[in-house]
């Protein structure tokens, strides 16, 4: 398991391998302890739903399944390429920001 997961809810993100390689979209959910992400309209799963008092006719759900933290990486829209997240020490406080271009993210 990595030390630490470096992507957050919210960032915008690119799959760089699997069936869903070159589709970008951003993180509805992180899970650091697995290690894996939720990307929205990425990795869609075909869910069997029992009728529920939320959903009285159940069936069949389409929703994103999680994702391995290795396989996406974080898209800069400024300069349209990949980069890779660093902290920096900035007035006294830790801030993440682009590798490439030292935008704050």
């Amino acid at each position: 398991m990595s030390d630490k997961l470096k992507l957050k809810k919210g960032d915008l993100v690119i799959v760089i391998s699997g069936e869903d390689r070159g589709r970008k979209g951003r993180v509805l959910k992180a899970y650091p302890k697995t290690n894996r992400v939720i990307v929205e309209k990425v990795h869609m799963i075909k869910k069997h739903t029992k009728p529920s008092q939320k959903n009285p006719q159940g069936g069949i759900v389409n929703k994103e399944a999680p994702v391995h933290a290795s396989n996406v990486m974080l898209f800069n829209e400024k300069l349209n390429t990949v980069s890779k997240p660093v902290f920096v020490d900035r007035a006294g406080t830790r801030v993440r920001v682009c590798k490439k271009s030292g935008d704050e993210l």
